[in-house]
């Protein structure tokens, strides 16, 4: 705390920060400032469970989330210990690709040596962990059920936010910065227009995809059992289906479906195993088929790739950072948005950091070093679902074109040719740069080709097969 010094003058003045949002990006946001400021109000509409409980501001907690290695490591650095907890409470730590049965569109990945991971739980278990430290920590408070309505200040500097609590009333929450991590719902949009701040550019790529969701008793009961994953092929002229099998937390099998335009799953019950046989493969629902469904499917369909380019703004406020989902958001099959988040705010500290809260230029500064992690993922998603018939307003290039071609040159070449498969996780799970691609071996082994005979199963072991198709175990 701020005190007088022994001459009697006035106490230095305390370093205030607004988090918007207290979802995952929010409480990493909180993290990663924590260090760097003497107080961090976060403002949340929702109210926040005590455990590792759904929340209203979260429907699509019910569905499938992978935290890909690169995301894990920054949330690590941000909240130590977090990784610890997660596995306590019983999410799987999956090596890859060993611990996953993947289906390209080029065909079958080999369970090859492992070079990477991914945490497997429940969401509401994921951000529960983050929320219990990030809370803890002396700098940051929450306001809950408080909604934020406005920006303070003017288009050269944002001084605070305008909220209203649950009791009606309104008031201005000063900072020194605010950070928007207010998600999908974001208005920061408007309330930077509003101040006079020129609009950012929008780039929107709607692939029309629908996602239902089903909790099932693990016919494996506790006993580790591969991530199985059937990808899209979006040349294909048909309707991009998907079906993941993730283990989780307490024995459970977590199964997401999704669709596009013209082929989406629905919430019928019924439904639910003849659409994930439908998939490009019926591995996901024969080895449901006999499993116990612990819940009714559930369904979620704001899905579309969304880029707000806040870095290129010509005049861009001090004391003003977006990060998360209010920058952009991606197709949830591609598992980024979580990483995205975290490698964001871990940008966030680094600029501080290096050059100090009130630092000029500092939110600039910032707003371009997210963009990098952004990109990446936008590369990734969005890239991919403009192949769709109808998701942007313009087809993919010429340069889009060519890309993808070498994507799926890269992708083929990766089911039987381990250099090629790594340098394709290494970007994948956001744990290394696109360049990756493009190194010499990775070129000269696409070059050649595969070198092995595409498999023509999914490469279930024996035991992993006798596993699924065990009697139904209860707890």
């Amino acid at each position: 705390m701020s005190r007088s010094d022994e001459t009697g003058s006035a106490p230095a003045r305390r370093s205030r920060v607004v988090v918007v949002g207290g979802g995952l990006a929010g409480m990493l946001s909180a993290a990663a400032l924590s260090e760097h400021c003497d107080e961090i109000t976060v403002i949340e509409q929702d109210t926040l469970p005590a455990g590792p409980r759904p929340r209203k501001g979260l429907p699509q907690a019910r569905h499938g989330h992978m935290l890909w290695c690169g995301g894990a490591e920054a949330m690590e650095r941000l909240v130590p210990g977090v990784t610890e907890d997660w596995l306590a409470r019983g999410a799987r730590r999956v090596p890859l690709t060993s611990g996953m049965v993947g289906l390209s569109p080029q065909g079958w990945y080999r369970r090859w040596r492992d070079s990477h991971y991914l945490i497997s739980c429940g969401r509401d278990l994921l951000d529960w962990a983050v929320r219990e430290r990030v809370t803890a920590r002396p700098s940051v408070s929450v306001l809950q059920r408080t909604r934020a309505l406005s920006l303070t200040g003017g288009p050269d500097r944002i001084t605070g936010v305008r909220v209203r609590t649950e009791d009606g009333l309104e008031r201005v929450v000063e900072a020194d910065l605010v950070v928007d991590a207010g998600g999908r719902s974001s208005r920061a949009q408007q309330w930077l227009t509003e101040l006079g701040v020129p609009l950012a550019k929008e780039e929107v790529i709607d692939a029309g995809t629908v996602y239902a969701s089903r909790l099932f008793r693990s016919p494996a009961g506790h006993e580790p059992f591969p991530v199985v994953s059937l990808q899209a092929d979006v040349h294909a002229p048909v309707p991009g289906r998907t079906a993941v099998l993730l283990p989780i937390e307490d024995g459970q099998w977590l199964i997401t479906l999704s669709g596009t335009r013209g082929g989406r799953p629905t919430s019928d019950n019924e439904a639910f195993i003849p659409f994930a046989r439908g998939a490009r493969h019926p591995v996901v629902g024969e080895l449901i088929a006999e499993a116990e469904p612990l819940s009714e499917v559930s369904t979620y369909a704001n899905t579309a790739n969304r880029r707000r380019y806040f870095e290129n703004v010509s005049r861009w406020p001090e004391g003003f950072v977006a990060l998360g989902d209010a920058v952009a958001v991606s197709n949830p099959v591609y598992g980024h948005g979580m990483s995205v988040a975290a490698q964001s705010a871990l940008a966030l500290r680094e600029q501080v950091a290096a050059r100090g809260l009130t630092a000029r230029g500092l939110a600039r500064r910032t707003q371009r070093a997210v963009a990098r992690p952004v990109g990446m993922a936008w590369i990734l998603s969005a890239g991919q679902d403009a192949f769709y018939p109808g998701a942007a307003a313009r087809g993919p290039g010429p340069a889009d074109r060519a890309l993808s071609r070498y994507v799926g040159r890269l992708m083929r070449t990766a089911t039987g040719n381990y250099t090629v498969a790594t340098a394709l996780t290494e970007v994948m799970t956001l744990s290394g740069p696109a360049t990756a691609l493009v190194r010499p071996r990775v070129l000269l082994a696409a070059l050649a080709g595969p070198g092995r005979p595409q498999l023509t199963d999914p490469p279930l072991t024996e035991r992993e097969l006798a596993l699924a198709q065990s009697p139904q175990k209860t707890p």
